[in-house]
């Protein structure tokens, strides 16, 4: 199998079934934009890699279950409408994500004032990620039919994201900055 196909070389690309649409439309703006942030998690992964990071085994196991899943969002948005999605999210992936915020979060210094983002490199990247979530999900928001799961899981996957950028912030010893007082 080769790497190109030049099948996209006049602006279009396939979603799952075959079907050819425009490399703007708003499904392939989603998933790629999923995937935009998927990148940004392995490059925040990469930064914690080279830390001192004491819990890293948990935040790389929970982080490549989100790697994994956001695949999976990108499959339920290049699927077309009326056909079988072959790899589905569940509501248990939703409910790992809140298991997870709600652990790391309690660890936290409970939140008073808006944090700006970001901190050792792992943490600022995980605050970029949050932001390419968050553009993700209103491009979803935009597609008919969308499949809610996806919905509440970016939305959802936007919190932990800012929660992990926190958590592994706290963990290396770095403080949050937040608004300047004269703002």
């Amino acid at each position: 199998m080769r790497i190109y196909t030049k099948s996209g070389d006049k602006g279009t690309t396939s979603l799952v079934y075959g079907q050819r649409i425009p490399k703007n439309d708003l499904r392939v703006e989603s998933y790629g934009t999923c995937d935009e942030a998927n990148s940004m998690i392995g490059l925040a992964m990469s930064h914690l890699q080279t830390s001192s990071f004491a819990n890293n085994e948990e935040v790389n196991e929970a982080f490549h279950k989100i790697q994994t899943t956001l695949f999976h969002v990108g499959a339920e948005l290049a699927t077309p409408e009326g056909k079988e999605v072959k790899w589905k999210l569940t509501d248990e992936d939703i409910k790992d994500l809140e298991h997870t915020i709600d652990k790391w979060d309690a660890s936290l210094e409970p939140l008073k004032n808006f944090i700006l983002p970001g901190g050792h490199p792992a943490g600022a990247t995980l605050h970029c990620a949050r932001t390419v979530i968050r553009r993700a999900e209103r491009c979803a928001v935009a597609i008919e039919h969308v499949n809610p799961l996806v919905l509440a899981y970016l939305n959802r996957l936007s919190d932990f994201l800012f929660v992990a950028a926190r958590y592994i912030n706290s963990g290396l010893g770095e403080q949050e900055k937040t608004l300047h007082q004269g703002s």
